[in-house]
């Protein structure tokens, strides 16, 4: 990939960006559709279950879908950062890194339930700048690049109007992610929207690029877990930041919130920071 100089103009920067990212999409396909085929051989067996020290579990599944997309990697863009859930991370100081989360959901996947997915993201200097969303357990697909419309399985897809929480339908993957730092704010957003659907990890951010979820909030996410999103939500006219407003960063504190709406998004904001 080209490195631009530090005196470039920085709309021809992010333009020359977003066209190299683009031009990474086909490999991302590849990628995707490499975790696909090792994640649907084990889906609804009973593969074996480990657990990671943090009490997340992991299957033979996670790591041979991600062994594979790094093995693409290696060979096709071997000058690129990887940061994989399961195998870890080479070439940190790479302008470019690919974040891998092989099978996010992996509760659900175990479970025999098809709102699992892969997320394959890649970041120039720290910034996601093309994320795929691979549903492997329904045959989805959601992708975005920096500067583009977001698709789904190949339709450009737009997230809903919605000026205000009242008719907001919000969703996050489980109530025990939240302690007790973060379980006042997220009760608060939860009593100001019409509803609160819990499960779908990934899936749900993919919904929400539809229109079909107005928010998404959730804590404790590692990059690999929202690299991906960011690129699919912003490219359908959504907004991802963390609990305070800011951009994501790899070094945040894994607290999220995704909306389909500017407007809702600040409100929802003002509520989590409320006292």
């Amino acid at each position: 990939m080209p490195i631009n100089p530090p005196t470039a103009d920085p709309a021809s920067v992010a333009a020359s960006v977003a066209a190299d990212a683009a031009a990474c999409l086909p490999l991302a396909f590849r990628l995707a559709d490499a975790a696909r085929v090792e994640a649907r051989r084990y889906f609804r067996t009973a593969v074996p279950v480990d657990v990671k020290p943090d009490h997340s579990p992991v299957t033979l599944a996670d790591r041979e879908a991600e062994a594979a997309m790094r093995r693409i990697l290696e060979a096709e863009a071997p000058d690129h950062g990887i940061f994989g859930e399961e195998h870890g991370r080479v070439r940190q100081g790479a302008d470019w890194q690919w974040i891998l989360d092989p099978i996010d959901g992996t509760r659900a996947f175990i479970t025999g339930k098809p709102t699992f997915g892969t997320l394959i993201g890649l970041c120039f200097r720290g910034r996601p700048v093309l994320g795929v969303i691979d549903a492997g357990g329904t045959g989805e697909r959601w992708w975005g690049v920096a500067g583009r419309d977001s698709c789904h399985d190949g339709l450009v897809i737009r997230s809903r109007d919605c000026a205000d929480l009242a008719p907001a339908r919000m969703a996050a993957t489980s109530p025990a992610m939240f302690g007790p730092a973060d379980r006042p704010g997220f009760d608060r957003l939860a009593g100001s929207v019409a509803d609160v659907v819990w499960g779908g990890d990934c899936y749900n951010y993919g919904l929400l690029a539809m229109g079909l979820l107005d928010l998404v909030a959730e804590v404790d996410m590692k990059p690999y877990d929202w690299c991906a999103l960011v690129p699919v939500i912003e490219g359908a006219g959504g907004i991802v930041s963390d609990w305070h407003g800011r951009p994501l960063s790899l070094d945040g504190d894994g607290r999220i919130l995704a909306a389909g709406d500017r407007r809702a998004h600040a409100a929802a904001l003002e509520i989590l920071a409320a006292a």
